[in-house]
């Protein structure tokens, strides 16, 4: 213990590897961050002191895990026997966070814990097909990453760190593998109801049991899905309910988890999973040192149904059916549309001749001027977060005057499109009725921000998402004052000022801010 305290970032171990931040110490091992030296990249070094008992079972169960390919396991790249009293396995860097970090603020949604489960329990049926078992599979040991990858860590070393003298016996080694696979049902109730069954362990509570029997996730939390639901009992179940057959092998779960996911797991093919993980799971990112707070619980979805086109109408569906029933006398169309034309022409010709030969014309009624128009109300709009709001209380102090004072969205980690979280925010404006657009004048804070403005039908009630919403203009890298143009004769009643990409407020950290918004019309 007292040479593992002596330890100290800045201290260089094999005259490579300079070590930078403590990361866990758990079980009497310690793990930091350090820097490659030689190939200038950060690297996670786990180590063991070497007079402990379990020191030369610790570095041979890691060259053993090096036998398993799969890319979500972090690859083993060195090891090091007795260097400063201390064994050392070099692995891999990942900027990601602990699975229990998540689960211990809130449970993931059915179809993220689908997901995340589905790329575990895939890797660890690789691993069996290696003959290799991590035994000591729980929350800590799985990292989710920025991009949504899921890495698993401690393959082999996890279970070299059970306590001195314990020696595997035959029924040890055929209890493997059944070992792994609760694990994985362990994990899959954890990922839905933040609860551990069985204990206490990486900052979860033990699930709650009823006359000795554990508890399903739906009779434990509400909205959980039914299949899942279903697929923890039939790996944890003893026996499962129903009379469901028992999952009894990795390969079993992660087919089992694919069959319940979304349609965007639904492939076939041997290499499925595979496909369907995020491109990081190449690892060709550049390594940074992790910032912030850990990524969110529901990572960017695929484009809501409700921003795809409508459906056509009687009308477009009609128009189809005539032009497809006129294709090849195309020309004789054209002609009697040019007829018709020629013939309405003639026809206002003479109507203009008629009425300009009386003398006595009255007055032409002259339209109305194009002034500001006063904003009846103003609401955030934020359709895609979970409480549907986006600093309410702020949205009064775009129309108030003061170009001093806006709107706030909310601050977004390291990416400028809300942080791959949202397709945008923004606030809308009630005109008090159907009003005629002439133009309106953006008061932003900071730059660049993409803004789009999109407008209601003139009948339509106040709009919560943008559906049935138009389009009329969109302003790419705008920066404090921006004008825009709105095509005439729009007549609307709800204006929506829609922010997509949010300039950078501090390192890493963006925010948008509308500081004030004219609309010119006609009332």
């Amino acid at each position: 213990m007292s040479e593992r305290r002596t330890m100290a970032s800045g201290d260089v171990l094999a005259n490579r590897y300079e070590l930078q931040d403590l990361v866990t110490e758990r079980l009497g091992s310690v793990t930091w961050r350090a820097n490659d030296s030689i190939l200038n990249r950060n690297v996670g070094i786990e180590m063991l002191p070497s007079t402990d008992p379990r020191a030369d079972h610790f570095l041979e169960a890691a060259r053993l895990s090096t036998s398993v390919t799969d890319p979500r396991f972090l690859r083993v790249l060195d090891l090091i026997e007795d260097d400063n009293g201390q064994h050392l396995v070099v692995r891999e860097w990942a900027r990601a966070f602990p699975l229990d970090q998540l689960l211990a603020q809130s449970p993931l949604p059915s179809p993220r814990a689908a997901r995340v489960m589905t790329e575990v329990a895939d890797a660890v049926a690789h691993a069996h097909e290696r003959g290799v078992y991590h035994r000591r599979l729980t929350p800590h040991h799985v990292l989710l990453k920025q991009s949504g990858a899921v890495r698993v860590v401690g393959l082999g070393v996890a279970s070299a760190l059970a306590p001195a003298g314990h020696e595997d016996s035959l029924d040890d080694l055929l209890t493997y593998e059944r070992l792994d696979v609760e694990a994985l049902g362990k994990l899959l109730y954890a990922c839905l109801v933040s609860r551990w069954p069985g204990a206490h362990i990486d900052q979860l509570r033990a699930a709650p049991t009823e006359h000795g029997r554990l508890l399903r996730p739906r009779q434990v939390r509400a909205g959980v899905s039914h299949e899942l639901d279903a697929v923890c009992d039939r790996i944890l179940g003893d026996p499962p309910a129903h009379h469901r057959p028992k999952i009894t092998t990795a390969e079993d779960v992660a087919r089992a988890l694919l069959l319940v996911g979304d349609e965007s797991l639904r492939t076939d093919g041997p290499t499925t999973l595979t496909r369907v993980s995020s491109p990081d799971l190449l690892r060709m990112d550049p390594v940074v040192v992790p910032q912030g707070p850990p990524p969110g619980l529901a990572p960017p979805r695929r484009r809501p149904k409700a921003y795809e086109p409508p459906p056509p109408t009687s009308f477009e569906r009609g128009k189809a059916r005539v032009m497809r029933a006129t294709r090849g006398d195309q020309r004789f169309v054209l002609a009697g549309v040019a007829v018709v034309l020629l013939l309405a022409t003639v026809l206002a010709f003479s109507v203009s001749r008629t009425s300009g030969g009386d003398g006595d014309n009255g007055p032409v009624d002259s339209p109305a001027p194009v002034e500001a128009l006063q904003v009846a109300g103003v609401n955030d709009l934020d359709p895609q977060s979970d409480d549907a709001a986006e600093n309410p209380d702020l949205v009064g102090l775009v129309v108030d005057g003061d170009a001093g004072t806006g709107w706030l969205t909310n601050t977004y980690f390291n990416r400028p499109d809300l942080g791959g979280l949202k397709t945008g925010v923004g606030v809308v404006l009630d005109l008090g009725g159907p009003r005629e657009l002439s133009s309106l004048r953006l008061r932003l804070a900071g730059g660049p921000t993409d803004v789009s403005v999109y407008a209601s039908s003139p009948g339509a009630s106040e709009p919560r998402s943008l559906k049935d919403l138009r389009r009329i203009a969109t302003i790419d890298a705008a920066g404090t004052d921006a004008s825009v143009s709105i095509p005439s004769g729009l007549f609307t009643r709800y204006v929506v000022v829609w922010l997509t990409s949010l300039p950078e407020v501090e390192p890493e950290r963006f925010r948008g801010e509308i500081r004030e918004v004219t609309v010119q019309g006609r009332a």
